[in-house]
């Protein structure tokens, strides 16, 4: 298993302007259990809300499973027995994760950046797009539809002539103190099937794809590299 760790800069909010502070990065290339990836998060965010720990963003893989946002409707799931179902107290609904999918955990201060929870979830939409745009994928943020869409013109249009749209993207976060936990997910290469086994974010009328669904040979270290670059832009603004 192979697991790298850095920092990068951050400009952060502060009263004065804006402060120097640094954010560890984690890579991780093996599967990691979901309740060990949990187990770390409530470790990381404790040592960030007593000031032991350093902000951190994990990029990482699961096995396949499927987690329950706090607002999971039942008859979302699908096939409970496809595959492991866990309890993730974020926000959102019932979500897939499973090998070729990135998962970013995010383990930021948002009080640092204001306090403003809908800002910090536009940031991370806003960091999404921005690396997705680094492969010239277009994703695009739908009001009443959770994380990022890209139009698939070449699909069938919808009973009221609108352009097919599949998700590429899904965020949920949770806060305690002001520091989050989980973040985002994005498809690179995924067994786009396993999504079968729910109704992902409680979306019935759209589909899911992925970076080489869309005819794209990413790889999760090109993608890795575009977060990385894109994560300061946004962030330091």
């Amino acid at each position: 298993m192979r697991c790298q760790e850095g920092n990068h800069p951050l400009f952060i909010a502060s009263r004065g302007g804006y402060a120097n502070t640094m954010v560890k990065w984690i890579t991780t290339d093996a599967l990691t259990d979901y309740e060990d990836a949990l187990a770390f998060m409530e470790t990381r965010v404790a040592g960030i809300i007593d000031g032991t720990a350093e902000e951190c963003i994990w990029l990482l893989e699961h096995p396949p499973l499927y987690t329950a946002g706090t607002s999971a409707k039942p008859d979302d799931l699908v096939d409970p027995d496809r595959f492991p179902v866990y309890e993730a107290r974020r926000g959102g609904e019932y979500t897939y994760h499973g090998p070729g999918q990135r998962v970013a955990y995010v383990m930021l201060d948002v009080g640092k950046r204001g306090h403003d929870v809908r800002q910090f979830v536009k940031d991370l939409e806003t960091w999404v797009i921005a690396t997705l745009d680094s492969f010239n994928v277009k994703g695009e943020i739908r009001d009443g539809r959770v994380g990022v869409w890209v139009q698939q013109p070449q699909k069938p249009r919808h009973a009221d002539g609108s352009v097919a749209e599949d998700k590429i993207a899904a965020l949920g976060i949770r806060l305690r103190k002001w520091v989050s936990f989980h973040g985002l997910s994005i498809n690179v290469e995924p067994d786009l099937s396993h999504f079968d086994g729910i109704v992902p974010c409680g979306i019935r009328d759209h589909g899911v794809t992925s970076l080489v669904d869309l005819g794209l040979p990413v790889t999760m270290d090109d993608l890795d590299v575009a977060l990385k670059a894109n994560f300061a832009k946004v962030f330091a603004d």
